[in-house]
C-alpha cells in the first residue's frame, strides 16, 4: 500500500472484547474462562499444557456436533474473579501480580501443578469469594 494522500475512514474495535472459532466438539459456558489451544481455536480453560487465557465467556457457545470454527464465542478481557484453589495452591494477598495457572474453567491455582497446567492470567487481587483474573 502507498502512504495517505487524503482522509481514511479507519475501522475502529474496542479493547475488551473479542470474537474466537471455538474449537470442535465443545461446548464454553458463560462466564467460563476462556483459553486459545494449539490451534488458535476456543476452548473452556483446562489443567493442560499449551492454553493460552484470553478472558470470560460473555455467553454460552455450544459447538459440541461441530467443526472447528462453526461456531464463535464472545469473550471479555478485562478483570473478574474465580475460584481459588486449595491447600498449597491456594492464591494469597502476596502473589498479586504473578501469574495463575488454570486448575478448570472457573477455578485458578498458584502452580503449574508440577507441569500440568497452563498460565492464564495475571491475578490481580484476592478477597475471600476468590481470585480477581486479569487477562489481557
Amino acid at each position: 500500500m502507498t502512504a495517505l494522500s487524503g482522509d481514511r475512514n479507519t475501522p475502529e474495535r474496542g479493547g475488551d472484547r473479542r470474537r474466537i472459532a471455538v474449537a470442535a466438539a465443545t461446548v464454553i459456558y458463560a462466564g467460563a474462562m476462556v483459553a486459545l489451544n494449539a490451534a488458535g481455536n476456543a476452548v473452556p480453560v483446562s489443567t493442560a499444557l499449551n492454553l493460552k487465557g484470553v478472558g470470560r465467556a460473555e455467553r454460552r457457545a455450544d459447538n459440541a456436533g461441530g467443526a472447528a470454527g462453526d461456531v464463535a464465542v464472545d469473550v471479555g478481557v478485562g478483570i473478574y474473579r474465580y475460584a481459588n484453589s486449595a491447600a498449597a495452591d491456594a492464591i494469597t494477598q502476596a502473589d498479586i501480580g504473578s501469574d495463575c495457572y488454570g486448575v478448570d474453567d472457573q477455578t485458578v491455582a498458584k502452580t503449574n501443578g508440577g507441569g500440568t497446567r497452563s498460565a492464564v492470567g495475571k491475578i490481580f487481587d484476592v478477597d475471600a469469594q476468590g481470585v480477581w483474573v486479569k487477562f489481557s
